[in-house]
């Protein structure tokens, strides 16, 4: 695969040997310190630093299986095999469920895997490849997020986070969502909270109502709903 970019860079003979190798490193650090920046700005754990030494630890093994293989018998780029590897391993490790069963971290997680791709593709010199692979993974992780939250906002189905002051409000809750138009798919006991004096439910709700499906997003639902006196609390699982 020839990569357009490089070969003009290498044509142009402005980068010396040892240049490239700085290009390659200071470009791996700048643009995944921007992808870093943006997990940073939403307070997510896995920020700046953590994308940057994922992305220059995927940069450098690439850049040393390349010299392996070109100046010595090995013949797979075993060493960022075995860091795509390990990244992978700790990204599914860092991937959290709450209390309340939703999922925390999935996204950062698949960024940071995602990074370690995107530094191998730097250490590799393709950089045509890296400039695309960045562009998507800026919008998809900057600009994306609040395009599904409109979907899933119109959606006709959607998961709520229940908590009632008593068990026996339960069926009352169920006869008001009918009442409202709407249908409990499934209801799941909450264990986490069997201490705390509290009946806890994830409830999966489809709108059933035609007026509902056109006028009403979840959030006006939802809000309807945690007027009941019963409802302790109530939120939609994201």
């Amino acid at each position: 695969m020839i990569d357009p970019i490089a070969t003009q860079l290498m044509e142009s003979g402005w980068i010396s040997p040892a240049g490239r190798i700085i290009f390659r490193i200071l470009l791996s650090l700048v643009l995944s310190a921007i992808l870093g920046c943006e997990r940073s700005s939403k307070r997510h754990a896995a920020g700046l630093r953590t994308f940057i030494v994922v992305s220059l630890a995927s940069t450098a093994s690439m850049m040393i299986d390349l010299y392996l293989m070109n100046g010595t018998a090995v013949t797979i780029p075993l060493l960022s095999a075995a860091t795509l590897v390990g990244i992978s391993i700790i990204t599914v490790n860092s991937i959290l469920y709450s209390s309340r069963n939703q999922i925390k971290g999935l996204t950062t997680s698949v960024g940071l895997w995602a990074c370690a791709v995107l530094g191998s593709a730097i250490g590799a010199g393709l950089y045509t490849v890296t400039i695309i692979l960045f562009a998507a993974l800026l919008v998809s992780l900057s600009f994306f997020p609040k395009f599904e939250r409109f979907l899933k906002n119109r959606s006709n189905h959607f998961e709520v986070h229940l908590e009632l002051k008593n068990a026996a409000h339960l069926p009352n809750f169920v006869s008001t969502i009918r009442e409202l138009g709407l249908r409990i798919d499934d209801i799941e006991s909450n264990p986490a909270y069997h201490n705390s004096g509290l009946s806890v439910y994830s409830i999966s709700i489809s709108i059933s109502s035609e007026e509902l499906k056109k006028y009403k997003t979840h959030a006006e639902i939802i809000e309807a709903l945690r007027t009941l006196d019963y409802i302790y609390h109530i939120e939609e699982m994201r």
